[in-house]
């Protein structure tokens, strides 16, 4: 924890509600200086006495700037995202980052309905009509959300309180989340599908609330929507690019989507020339999911607050990275959370089907560490690719709780081979577990030391190819020579297998990322059985 002291002072280099501001000023205890138009070389100038900083999106807290920062402790966003911050940077001087990463979910849901209702009813097209002198009471024809089936992607708390309130106006809803169980799908009333494909085959109006990442970008395309009922509605008030936008247009041209609503685009500001200015049967808002006072005032208040109890050494929360645990002990135990994040990221990438439990077993040195914290790495490591919110190591159990993800614990005395070691089980909701292994080298190198029931040795960092091979001559060396004819340099390579003539596990580590139809080039190979793409 970080230990309180007299007057520490707090810096605000962007503007935060005055209920954001009386909180840190409450009592006269910290030394608040508030500079929202704060330029960044004053701010590097000013930064080194400060031992809080709380912004917003404008100031952009780069390493240069905290080089300066000598006595800076934590740094808030008022506000999910943290890409305006140095995290890694601000890592390595042990400066704990935090986020607020509830405080807009009403806002956004909110938004989500009016733009399916705008839409629905041409609202923006009637206002505009009126405006322009005309009548066209005949011609205006909306239709009803009662009775119609909403498709949800992604069923965080967002997506989640879409669906409730479309549960409200009558709607049936059908979901696609890769780590929501059956069961809690049932407990919310939604028909769990399989595939982002399988919810936009049965919906009517279909509203996207996933990050954007390598699995979500183009989610919605082409393929999607020429398997969509004709006349589908389209909303996404998420992130651009989860709806291929090119796709998108065809569809709206062909009739085959009889409207969107718009909220985020590939590109923004959305250029003034983009088709989708000019076309009636698209509702456009210029990125304003969050942008209600109630969500600015949420985000203001929850970072205030954080800071308060961080700098009073009580809890750190909604930490984006660092456990909440104290500063001696996170020195101690840092390789194990890093062990542990990258294992469950890992293990989250090949593992088959909807997973129900997850369990975390520790043997040897490690079970002494507060177990905790690292089973919270790991869990955090599993739900971060296809999260999605923000995961941290604050809200990560209570994502998991929410997505139904069992978590349970062991320990033993017994190391086996190694001083300590780390398991982790995967176990699907159908199929066999999967389980991997992973310890530390010397100088806290991470390895990976047995996948299933195959030892190996994989340093789980960058791009790998995880590849299930038969034991055959020659196997490997043509994917060598197909990594080659790509241009794609093998870093790394680790192999291992169980008997000979048998199935053998195969980890490539490469120089960067690697095409998907690569990848699919290499499972058509002869003696390939599977093939997946992990990033760590």
């Amino acid at each position: 924890m970080i230990q309180a002291a007299d007057k520490l002072k707090i810096m605000v280099s962007d503007s935060l509600t005055d209920e954001g501001l009386r909180i840190l000023q409450a009592g006269g205890e910290f030394e608040v200086t508030y500079k929202p138009d704060i330029t960044p070389d004053q701010l590097a100038a000013e930064i080194g006495p400060y031992s809080a900083l709380v912004v917003r999106s404008r100031t952009n807290v780069a390493k240069a700037i905290l080089a300066k920062a000598a006595g800076m402790k934590v740094i808030g966003r008022a506000g999910v995202g943290v890409d305006n911050i140095d995290v890694e940077a601000a890592t390595a001087r042990g400066i704990i980052v935090m986020n607020t990463p509830d405080g807009n979910t009403l806002s956004t849901a909110e938004h989500t309905m009016s733009m399916m209702l705008s839409m629905a009813r041409r609202i923006a097209y009637s206002d505009r009509t009126m405006k322009a002198g005309r009548w066209e009471k005949k011609s205006i024809t909306g239709v009803e959300l009662f009775g119609k089936t909403l498709g949800v992607c992604g069923l965080g708390r967002i997506g989640r309180e879409v669906a409730k309130r479309a549960q409200s106006f009558g709607m049936s809803v059908a979901g696609f989340d890769p780590y929501i169980s059956k069961e809690t799908a049932q407990k919310l009333s939604i028909d769990l599908k399989s595939s982002a494909d399988a919810v936009v085959e049965v919906a009517d109006v279909v509203t996207v609330h996933s990050p954007l990442n390598k699995e979500t970008r183009g989610m919605i395309g082409a393929a999607q929507f020429a398997k969509a009922k004709p006349g589908l509605m389209v909303v996404n008030c998420a992130r651009g690019g989860i709806v291929d936008e090119s796709a998108l247009l065809d569809a709206l041209k062909s009739g085959k989507v009889a409207a969107a609503a718009l909220d985020v685009f590939e590109a923004e500001p959305l250029p003034a020339d983009h088709p989708f200015r000019s076309m009636d049967n698209v509702t456009l808002t210029p990125h304003l999911g969050a942008a209600t006072t109630e969500a600015q005032e949420n985000v203001a208040r929850d970072v205030a607050l954080q800071i308060v109890d961080a700098l009073r050494g009580t809890v750190v929360r909604n930490a984006v990275n660092a456990p909440s645990i104290d500063g001696e002990t996170l020195k101690r135990v840092r390789p194990y959370l890093n062990l542990a994040g990258q294992m469950g990221r890992f293990l989250a990438q090949i593992v088959k089907g909807r997973v129900k439990r997850l369990e975390v077993a520790y043997s040897g040195a490690i079970r002494n560490e507060p177990r905790d914290s690292i089973t919270t790495a790991a869990l955090k490591g599993f739900l971060e690719p296809h999260a999605s919110q923000p995961i941290n190591y604050v809200n990560a159990r209570v994502r998991a709780e929410e997505k139904g993800l069992e978590i349970l614990e062991s320990s033993t005395s017994e190391p086996g081979d190694y001083t300590s070691l780390l398991v982790l089980r995967a176990f699907p909701e159908t199929g066999a577990p999967t389980e991997i292994a992973g310890t530390l080298f010397g100088h806290g190198k991470l390895r990976i030391v047995r996948v299933n029931d195959i030892e190996t040795e994989v340093a789980p960092r960058g791009w790998i190819l995880a590849i299930e091979n038969k034991d055959r001559p020659g196997v490997i060396g043509a994917v060598a020579v197909k990594l080659g004819q790509r241009d794609i340099n093998i870093a790394e390579m680790a192999l291992g297998r169980n008997e000979r003539g048998g199935n053998a596990k195969t980890f490539i580590e490469i120089d960067g990322e690697i095409a998907e139809d690569a990848i699919a080039e290499i499972r058509r190979m002869p003696n390939i059985v599977s093939v997946d793409l992990v990033v760590c």
